[in-house]
């Protein structure tokens, strides 16, 4: 079984959070979907059925795709792929053939689940720690998605962390609202992960309706939403926005939210929406306001205890530090505006094992990961996020590297030049807008282009096209994106 070494604890079985749910409240509600409900026991049971017949079918170690949405399914495949010692990657239903060939190729995946099985009896190795949990796909610089390495230590390390919060986030008697997709690590650590750390109850939603999702807040008395910008804008526009003053905990992530979203949130229930931030890389969190001030719009808090951080320059040095302090010490911060802004750099045992299948790009020998994003730390001394030194694209949480799409274009026969950028967009954070330069008689026209992308890419990544005579290039020839 394909194990990283993780600082003495290679041979310490990994938790299985699930079980420890099921030992603890079994008769509790663990999963509402639609009309059914499932109790802790009933999924413990579901779960070590699909683990021997997930474990009949592959060797330990072993990479299993899931290729299924929010779904009692999911949770039960999940599940028994971490119980049978192998390793799941997750994937969004919605990618095109392309898209699901290339992670599956790429991750070595010898068995795929869209249809979860059963099966009694089958003995097979319990994980280690160390071991790997999930192979999550996120986009990388050079176009294609890379698998980010995640231990089941590293994911067991970010639920630790949360719980030194005080109050807490999420507790055991929750009921919280998972909508956020389960191939992403946002929905699939912080929601769904939390729901079996705490033995709370979830409730799950295929896709994202604000009406929809306003009835199962209403209807299974839901006390925590974990969403992205777009979803608290929708349901801030919805007839039915007072629904939300029956949630006790908002929890924001993914991309930044709109301040005037924040602000409407807090008078239609009294109560802020705390902000977090992380990457797939970081299983995901990294910090929020709910450690520094719960009420603050336009910052991202500080980091989880637990998590070190700091600010670098692009010449390697320090900016700035926040340790693994008490969440109420002051931190020292100049007493002007704050610190110039710098790259986020962390550590902590949360942090992946770098990217499938040689753990190329993680943390140094010294544990620290450069996160590719700018931020300051304001007179208060919580952190602001400027900007991505890469270029990419966050759309509603999904990260979107303008290669890709480039790639994609410039494979149209007709198109000759081919230059992506992230637009500001109100409902999803961001966009992604190309501008192309095309020949031929009759040339192509955007709703082509968009169609042909259409056809090769998930839905969120299709840009808006704009065609122009010519890109603005450099002396040697490169695309001068700034100027766009």
């Amino acid at each position: 079984m394909r194990s990283v070494p993780d600082s003495g604890l290679v041979e310490e079985p990994a938790r299985d959070a699930l079980a420890e749910a099921a030992a603890r409240r079994p008769g509790r509600p663990a999963l509402i979907a639609g009309d059914v409900t499932v109790t802790w026991a009933e999924l413990d049971t579901r779960v070590s059925g699909a683990a021997s017949w997930i474990a009949s079918r592959t060797a330990p170690g072993d990479r299993v795709a899931l290729v299924l949405g929010n779904t009692v399914d999911f949770v039960v495949a999940y599940f028994g792929v971490l119980r049978a010692g192998r390793v799941a990657v997750p994937l969004s239903p919605a990618y095109t053939a392309d898209e699901r060939d290339h992670a599956i190729t790429d991750s070595g995946a010898t068995f795929v689940v869209d249809e979860i099985g059963q099966q009694e009896g089958t003995a097979h190795p319990v994980p280690r720690r160390s071991d790997l949990a999930v192979l999550l796909y996120t986009s990388g610089t050079s176009g294609r998605p890379k698998g980010a390495m995640l231990t089941h230590a590293a994911l067991a390390a970010n639920h630790e962390q949360l719980d030194r919060i005080d109050p807490p986030v999420v507790g055991p008697d929750d009921v919280v609202l998972l909508a956020v997709p389960f191939f992403h690590a946002y929905g699939l650590n912080t929601g769904l992960g939390s729901v079996a750390h705490h033995a709370a109850t979830g409730v799950l939603a295929e896709r994202f309706d604000a009406t929809e999702t306003l009835d199962l807040i209403e209807r299974h008395a839901v006390t925590v939403t974990v969403g992205v910008p777009g979803m608290y804008q929708a349901w801030l526009a919805h007839p039915r926005a007072e629904v939300l003053a029956r949630v006790r905990t908002a929890v924001c992530g993914a991309a930044p939210l709109d301040e005037r979203v924040a602000a409407r949130f807090r008078s239609l229930t009294g109560r802020a929406i705390l902000i977090g931030y992380g990457l797939t890389e970081t299983a995901p969190v990294l910090t929020t306001t709910a450690v520094s001030h719960r009420d603050k719009s336009g910052s991202i808090g500080r980091p989880l205890p637990g998590v070190e951080l700091l600010l670098r320059t692009a010449h390697g040095a320090e900016l700035w530090r926040d340790g693994t302090a008490s969440v109420d010490e002051d931190l020292e911060v100049a007493e002007s505006a704050g610190t110039d802004p710098g790259e986020i750099v962390v550590r902590g045992p949360n942090l992946f094992s770098g990217y499938w299948p040689d753990g190329r790009d993680g943390p140094d020998a010294d544990g620290w990961w450069p996160t590719g994003d700018i931020a300051y730390a304001d007179s208060d001394g919580d952190l602001v996020l400027v900007d991505r030194i890469g270029e990419l694209i966050l759309v509603n949480g999904f990260n979107v590297y303008p290669a890709e799409i480039e790639r994609v274009l410039s494979a149209h026969p007709r198109v000759t030049g081919a230059a992506v950028v992230g637009v500001p967009d109100p409902a999803t954070g961001q966009r992604p807008y190309a501008y192309v330069t095309v020949t031929g008689d009759p040339a192509p026209g955007p709703t082509e282009l968009q169609v042909h992308c259409a056809a090769r890419l998930a839905r969120f990544k299709v840009p808006d096209v704009e065609l122009v005579t010519e890109l603005p290039r450099t002396a040697i020839g490169k695309i001068r994106k700034r100027d766009l």
